[in-house]
């Protein structure tokens, strides 16, 4: 498992001009996984790839699936992400980069991260996400549109086309100034409109109390979304006496007591 930055400048005439300008139509597009398609048919040039998921990770909390793209085609990829998004995300090594401390500064640049299967050591994450899919390694590409939300470009290969090559990472480095510019707007575009209020009211809880563990605000969120202790127990898989737990202990963290406190915290001025 490795992390760096982009320095590399794009090079020219590295690129087909038709993909350039099927990746800058799908950015907005009805279809939301179109723009999805479009990036993997255009890295698909200079690596072979079988899927990409585009993830937006807010304000802390569990993150949202932006679009997907399976050369297989079907729900498959759209269920595997909604897998990771409510079960695993907080497992996956690129925590460290785009969740160390709320209300860092922007980040202008570009991070990759690649993981492999044989990185994960967690039974049921590298299971459902990896061995499930058939999917050997992951390359990610982060970027950090506002303050407190990211963006994540994610790669995957199958397994038999092994991991990724040095020069395969080399040229999809080439690539990714483009792919991260073409995210972030399309995130502009479509992205913010579809936050809702939950993630919203969860920021301001989580500048009342940064200690919030990422459970915990899971649960608070299904609390603010109106759902049961079996209904948030269902969503996150597992029991409703832990849902009960964890809403418990963020009650405690916040100083409040009831699901009323709760709405009335979210809407006080920030601390």
């Amino acid at each position: 498992m490795r992390y760096w930055r982009v320095e590399r400048p794009p090079a020219e005439g590295q690129l087909d001009f038709g993909r350039t300008l099927e990746l800058m139509a799908a950015i907005g597009h009805a279809d939301v996984n179109a723009v999805a398609g479009a990036i993997l048919k255009t890295v698909s040039t200079v690596a072979p790839i079988a899927q990409c998921t585009i993830f937006a990770y807010e304000f802390g909390n569990r993150p949202r699936t932006v679009a997907v793209a399976d050369r297989r085609g079907g729900r498959f990829l759209q269920d595997i992400a909604d897998s990771y998004a409510r079960h695993y995300y907080a497992l996956d090594g690129n925590q460290r980069v785009i969740a160390p401390a709320p209300g860092r500064k922007i980040d202008p640049a570009i991070v990759l991260h690649q993981q492999a299967s044989d990185e994960i050591d967690h039974p049921g994450y590298r299971a459902v996400c990896y061995q499930k899919p058939n999917v050997s390694d992951r390359l990610s590409l982060l970027v950090q549109p506002a303050g407190d939300i990211w963006l994540s470009v994610n790669f995957y290969r199958d397994s038999s086309q092994g991991q990724f090559q040095p020069g395969e990472v080399a040229g999809i480095e080439t690539l990714s100034p483009l792919f991260a510019h073409a995210v972030k707007h399309h995130y502009s575009l479509k992205g913010q409109a579809t936050q809702g209020v939950a993630p919203l009211m969860l920021a301001r809880l989580r500048q009342h109390c940064p200690a919030l563990s990422k459970r915990e605000l899971d649960v608070l969120r299904c609390v603010l979304e109106g759902l049961t202790a079996v209904e948030i127990a269902e969503t996150m898989g597992v029991q409703p006496s832990s849902v009960i737990t964890y809403q418990k202990r963020a009650y405690k963290r916040l100083g409040i007591s009831s699901q009323r406190q709760l709405f009335a915290l979210c809407m006080a001025p920030a601390p």
